[in-house]
C-alpha cells in the first residue's frame, strides 16, 4: 500500500498509509524514542481495512501481525534507547462480565524477543465511576454488588510499558537544571516555584525533586483523563463511541524523560496525532503514521494548530511562575 497522503514540515512528518508499509521506508537507527498505543486486539474497531490490526479474527492472530510492526521498531530504534507502549488488559471475547488476557505480559514477552529489555511500567489509575459511565460494565455496577458480587470486577488500569533496546546508548538524556515543568493534575507547593530552573546544587532544586518523585512513582493517579487532543470530528458513524486518544500528560512525560530536545520521536499507530503533537509541543521532532484517513485528516489539523499552543503553554507556564 502506498502512501496516500503525507505533510511534512521541519518539525514534523505525518503520513497517511499502513505502518507495515512505512516504516520500512525509515532508516535503520533513526529513532531515539517511540510512543503508542497498539491497537487492542479487536477490543475497539478503528476502520473496516483489512490491513487494520483491530480487525484481527482473534487474539493470537493479532501478534502475529503485531510482531512485523515491533521487528521493525528493533531496527529502526538506536541502540539503547526507549520505546513506550500503552496498553491495558483486554477482555476475553465473548465474557459476559468478567475474564481478561494478559495483554501487558503477551506485549512483554514480545518486545524480550525481538531485541528489546524490558525496562518497567507505570500504572495509570482510573476513576472506577468514570470508567462505569464511559463503558457500562455490568460489573462496575453498585447493583451487582448487591446482587452477586462474585460477578463484580475492576475499573482497570492503563498501563505504559518501557523497553530499551539492546546495545549502549551514545548520547545520555541530561536535565541539567532539573525538570522544568510538570504534567499533571495535581498542584505543585507554591514554594517551590522560586526553584525552578536552578543552577546551583542540584541536590537544592526542590521544584525539580518534586516533579520527579512524581514520575518516579509506580502509580500515575494525577493523569488528567481528558487532556487529549480533539478527536469527535474524526469519528465515523461506525466508530467505537468511547474512541479515546492517549493523554498528552503521558506523552509529555516520556518525551522529556526518554528523549533529547531535538531528537525523532516516533508513533506508528498516529491516530488524531497525540504523539507527535506531544513531542513537537516539547521540542522534539515527531513522525507519525496512521491507516485510517480520517484520523490522519484530524491529525493534520491537530499539528498546525501548535504554533497557537505553543505560546499558549509558554504564556501559561510564565503566569504560573510569577
Amino acid at each position: 500500500m502506498a502512501v496516500a497522503d503525507q505533510v511534512i514540515s521541519e518539525k514534523y512528518a505525518l503520513y497517511n498509509g499502513d505502518s507495515c508499509d512505512v516504516l520500512k521506508t525509515l532508516p535503520e537507527n533513526s529513532i531515539d524514542l517511540s510512543i503508542y498505543s497498539p491497537p487492542f486486539c479487536g477490543l475497539y474497531n478503528y476502520s473496516s481495512s483489512e490491513r487494520d490490526l483491530s480487525n484481527c479474527r482473534s487474539y493470537e492472530e493479532f501478534f502475529v501481525h503485531y510482531e512485523y510492526i515491533v521487528t521493525e521498531l528493533a531496527r529502526l530504534t538506536k541502540p539503547g534507547r526507549m520505546t513506550a507502549v500503552h496498553v491495558m488488559d483486554i477482555p476475553k471475547r465473548g465474557a459476559n462480565i468478567g475474564g481478561v488476557y494478559d495483554f501487558p505480559g503477551d506485549v512483554i514477552r514480545l518486545h524480550e524477543r525481538l531485541g528489546f529489555e524490558y525496562w518497567t511500567r507505570r500504572v495509570i489509575w482510573k476513576e472506577p465511576l468514570g470508567v462505569r459511565n464511559r463503558t457500562m460494565s455490568k460489573g462496575l455496577a453498585h447493583r451487582q454488588i448487591v446482587e452477586d458480587s462474585l460477578q463484580t470486577t475492576v475499573a482497570g488500569a492503563d498501563f505504559l510499558l518501557q523497553f530499551r533496546r539492546k546495545g549502549d546508548n551514545s548520547v545520555p538524556v541530561e536535565h541539567p537544571i532539573g525538570l522544568m515543568s510538570y504534567a499533571g493534575g495535581n498542584k505543585i507547593p507554591y514554594d517551590l516555584i522560586r526553584y525552578r530552573g536552578h543552577e546551583g546544587k542540584q541536590t537544592e532544586n526542590r521544584y525539580s525533586h518534586w516533579i520527579w518523585r512524581q514520575y518516579a512513582s509506580c502509580i500515575w493517579d494525577d493523569i488528567r483523563i481528558d487532556r487529549v487532543l480533539p478527536y469527535h470530528e474524526s469519528k465515523d458513524p461506525d466508530d467505537e463511541r468511547h474512541v479515546h486518544p492517549l493523554q498528552l500528560d503521558v506523552i509529555e512525560r516520556a518525551c522529556v524523560l526518554w528523549s533529547n530536545p531535538g531528537e525523532v520521536v516516533l508513533t506508528p499507530f498516529m491516530g488524531v496525532g497525540s504523539e507527535v503533537y506531544g513531542a513537537v509541543l516539547n521540542g522534539r521532532k515527531g513522525i507519525g503514521i496512521e491507516l485510517k484517513p480520517s484520523y490522519y485528516k484530524q491529525a493534520v489539523k491537530n499539528l498546525a494548530s501548535i504554533e497557537n499552543t505553543e505560546q499558549f503553554e509558554l504564556e501559561l507556564t510564565e503566569t504560573a511562575n510569577d
